[in-house]
């Protein structure tokens, strides 16, 4: 069964309303936004870590941010941690094309962190394991149907304003 099926069957067999945007096949996530029209602070970015004792994990952030490993080190206490390979991604995800991973770790069998922006924000868009559509949900469905760890912290550094 292919990725955007399981993805879709999650959602049906719970009840969860959901759209499916088609667009121009793109590779980044800032591109999906950009090309889904809609903010890369309400699409999802999935980055996959690998733990030194072989687990993997799955952190969720705005496509326009960047996972800062050592911000996501203080908030979970994890060490020995590095971003998954091309090859590893492909084999924990052989039903996805490459790069298009839904944020959903507990079809795979991996803890999923998710930044605390998408808090702010009603919809929530994501890959559902493709490069040309973006399925769109209430950031609430998806905390239910995902089930991630969730705090006050965000998985980039955040900027502080100057003092003057």
């Amino acid at each position: 069964m292919s990725c955007t099926e399981r993805v879709r069957q999650l959602m049906v067999r719970r009840g969860v309303r959901y759209d499916r945007i088609p667009h121009r096949e793109v590779y980044t996530s800032q591109e999906v936004a950009q090309t889904a029209h809609v903010a890369g602070r309400r699409v999802a970015k999935v980055v996959v870590l690998k733990e030194a004792h072989s687990s993997y994990i799955m952190t969720v952030l705005p496509a326009s941010e960047h996972l800062d490993l050592g911000v996501f080190h203080r908030m979970t206490g994890r060490r020995n941690i590095r971003m998954a390979s091309e090859t590893e991604l492909k084999e924990l995800f052989p039903d996805c094309e490459l790069g298009a991973m839904p944020p959903f770790g507990n079809l795979y069998g991996m803890p999923t962190y998710v930044d605390a922006c998408f808090w702010d924000e009603d919809d929530f868009y994501f890959q559902a394991g493709n490069h040309h559509e973006v399925v769109r949900i209430r950031f609430s469905d998806y905390e239910t149907l995902a089930g991630p760890f969730a705090g006050g912290y965000h998985l980039h550094e955040v900027m502080k304003p100057a003092t003057v």
